[in-house]
């Protein structure tokens, strides 16, 4: 389970070094292997290969025909790439990708649960102030039936 935010900073060669606490995890699960793609924010998106596996094992399993499946099959897909944590815990992100979120130095490498989202730190920080303003503006209303009423 991969929770909470990290700032990193990416080294001149685009490489990401995961922090130590979820490197266990990582070499447990997957071996070090990762597939890092397009997110539909402008982040990337980082997922153990087996947990991406399953969510492409969907994909391509989605209407032909259908434009929206199409379209995201494209793009997480499309822009995914293998990659693997070398000897000190680092992966490159391929330079279109970095392009993609408008990595330079600083990120932020926020933990979803089965997967990590890679973020540029300011636009980051920009659309989590945003969210908080737009949930502070909205009222009290129930995200999904299944999670019942959250107060925060």
């Amino acid at each position: 389970m991969f929770r909470g935010v990290s700032a990193i900073n990416l080294d001149e060669k685009g490489r990401l070094a995961v922090p130590t606490r979820y490197r266990a995890e990582l070499s447990e699960c997957c071996d070090g292997q990762l597939v890092v793609t397009i997110g539909l924010d402008k982040c990337l998106l980082l997922y153990p290969l087996p947990e991406f596996e399953e969510i492409e094992r969907k994909l391509v399993k989605l209407p032909a025909l259908n434009k929206k499946a199409k379209r995201l099959q494209r793009l997480l897909i499309g822009h995914a790439t293998e990659c693997e944590l070398d000897g000190q815990g680092r992966f490159l992100i391929p330079d279109p990708l970095r392009r993609f979120a408008l990595l330079e130095k600083r990120v932020a490498l926020i933990g979803q649960g089965n997967k990590f989202e890679i973020w540029n730190e300011e636009l980051w920080d920009r659309s989590r102030d945003t969210w908080i303003e737009e949930e502070r503006s909205e009222g009290d209303e129930d995200l999904a039936p299944e999670l019942g009423s959250l107060s925060l």
